[in-house]
């Protein structure tokens, strides 16, 4: 009886991919906030969507086995609690993260023997550009990776406050802070902290608007530029959120060291990212290390390989703050 349960389970995870995909179709295809309203037949909604009734009845049949959807005795389906986020306008939605992994993101994954024989990552050998250059090109994916970051990040970024003491610092700057939702909250729960923003100019142009939204443009320096390059003075703390683990230790190093220089006499750094511990205890980090070799060429660490970094640097690691979540808060001080 256990082999048997075995060999369902190893089934079950061969096959994981044509659930996502499923779960990618719905959501690109819109179908939770066409639900919104109530209940309706695939053919209404393949009326909206452009669809083949019959052909997108057997989708939402699979997806509902699943509890995403639920199919009625009329033959309609209407939304449950775990299609709720597929909603575009939901506050936690995982719409856009749904659609980037189900697209651009996916692929590579097809390639990852590539990655697995050169070390290098498939998404450029797929694309012929690093992610990042990719993005820059292309409005509409950025905004959906925009997105998707706030869908991966929220339980984080509403951790983050609770397990670190910002009131010391002065001014933080949030070095490749990319939308700015890790530095609008982190503004929010300390009125006393002022806050710059450093990315791409790009990026920084598309955050303008969630500061102003957020109430706390005021207290915000937003700059464009390039963390291989410079980062500007003027914060007594740098802080980089899934930052480093884009990039290998060569590039890293360049993005930590041009943090030192920025940083006063005794300037705090702090990284936010998953620490991997010993052991073969599941933890999501060890598969978000999989996708830093397929998409970005980068890699999760571990405590030791913090450190190191952080020594070659000309930071001293002091502490590791664990969140709620799987995110851990690093903290090192310029030596």
């Amino acid at each position: 009886m256990s082999d048997q349960v075995n060999y369902q389970q190893l089934e079950q995870l061969i096959t994981g991919y044509w659930k996502s995909q499923s779960i990618y179709a719905a959501a690109k295809l819109e179908i939770a906030d066409l639900l919104i309203a109530g209940p309706q037949t695939p053919a209404q909604l393949a009326s909206v969507t452009q669809t083949d009734a019959e052909s997108l009845y057997r989708l939402l049949r699979a997806l509902a086995s699943i509890d995403i959807f639920e199919e009625n005795e009329a033959g309609e389906f209407s939304l449950t609690p775990l299609a709720e986020p597929l909603r575009s306008d939901h506050p936690n939605s995982k719409q856009a993260l749904a659609l980037m992994n189900g697209e651009d993101q996916f692929r590579p994954w097809c390639e990852i023997i590539y990655s697995l024989q050169t070390g290098k990552p498939a998404y450029d050998s797929i694309w012929g550009k690093s992610i990042f250059e990719f993005l820059s090109e292309h409005p509409d994916k950025a905004r959906i990776f925009d997105k998707a970051m706030i869908g991966i990040h929220g339980r984080g970024t509403e951790a983050i406050p609770d397990a670190y003491d910002f009131s010391k610092i002065k001014v933080l700057a949030d070095v490749g802070g990319g939308n700015g939702s890790n530095l609008i909250s982190i503004l929010q729960a300390n009125p006393h902290l002022r806050g710059l923003l450093f990315d791409r100019p790009h990026v920084v142009e598309r955050a303008q608007v969630q500061f102003e939204q957020a109430g706390v443009a005021g207290r915000c320096d937003l700059i464009g530029g390039d963390f291989f390059e410079s980062i500007p003075q003027g914060a007594d703390t740098c802080l980089l959120r899934h930052i480093i683990h884009d990039w290998n230790d060569e590039k890293s190093l360049t993005i930590l060291k041009n943090c030192h220089n920025a940083l006063p006499e005794n300037g705090k750094l702090l990284i936010l990212e998953s620490v991997i511990n010993p052991g073969n205890d599941p933890f999501m980090g060890k598969f978000v290390d999989l996708v830093m070799l397929l998409v970005t060429g980068g890699k999760e660490r571990k405590a030791e390989q913090f450190r190191s970094l952080f020594q070659q640097a000309g930071f001293k690691l002091t502490t590791i703050f664990p969140t709620a979540t799987e995110l851990s808060i690093i903290e090192g001080v310029k030596r």
